[in-house]
């Protein structure tokens, strides 16, 4: 059975930096290197997805818009927003990418549950909403079997640059975080809970590998 990730956790961080750390991390791991899941959250920075378009992007900004190698399309990270990064091996953890999304998906459905707000997925759609708005943000990469990005949450953040952007590349998706909520929730308490609930998850499917 793999061992439990190591967690690491970071503040204010540079996108671009991030990137590259979570990139030489997975390109010099070998089968033996221990997984790692980082929670963080990031400076204000739009990222764009490698199926991207450029026009999602609505108006002028001062905010930089970075090109990303993870999947999907444009969205927005900035403080109050929490990141997590997931650097696992897929083969050895018996992890399909799509098992992968499934357990992202549960997992903030789980934390939310947890804190009263009832989300759900959306057909089509990948991330967590609650009713029509999105709260639960995820992007992955996958090289040599190996995975990195991984899934974002709104906790309490300005939610203004949503609206200068097709969010996930959809006209008119709204957002939300939990302080919009009525949950006064700090990002401690929700690193903790997302490694409580994360490790019930990753153990249940390593011990049926």
């Amino acid at each position: 059975m793999p061992p439990t990730p190591f967690y690491r956790i970071f503040r204010n961080r540079p996108y671009e930096q991030t990137c590259e750390k979570m990139r030489s991390f997975t390109l010099s791991r070998n089968n033996d290197t221990q997984d790692e899941v980082w929670f963080l959250d990031h400076l204000p920075v739009f990222t764009i997805g490698k199926l991207g378009k450029p026009h999602n992007l609505l108006s002028r900004t001062q905010i930089p818009l970075v090109q990303s190698d993870r999947g999907g399309d444009i969205t927005y990270h900035g403080p109050g927003q929490l990141v997590v990064y997931l650097l696992l091996d897929l083969a050895r953890r018996n992890l399909g990418v799509r098992q992968l999304v499934s357990l992202i998906e549960d997992t903030l459905i789980s934390l939310l549950s947890s804190y009263g707000v009832r989300a759900s997925t959306m057909e089509q759609v990948p991330g967590v909403f609650v009713g029509r708005k999105k709260i639960g943000f995820l992007g992955l990469r996958v090289r040599r079997g190996k995975t990195y990005h991984g899934f974002s949450l709104n906790i309490d953040m300005d939610l203004a640059p949503f609206k200068i952007i097709n969010p996930c590349g959809y006209e008119g998706l709204e957002v939300t975080d939990l302080k919009a909520l009525g949950k006064n929730t700090e990002m401690k308490v929700v690193v903790d809970d997302i490694k409580s609930i994360l490790d019930v998850k990753l153990r249940k499917i390593d011990r049926s590998a």
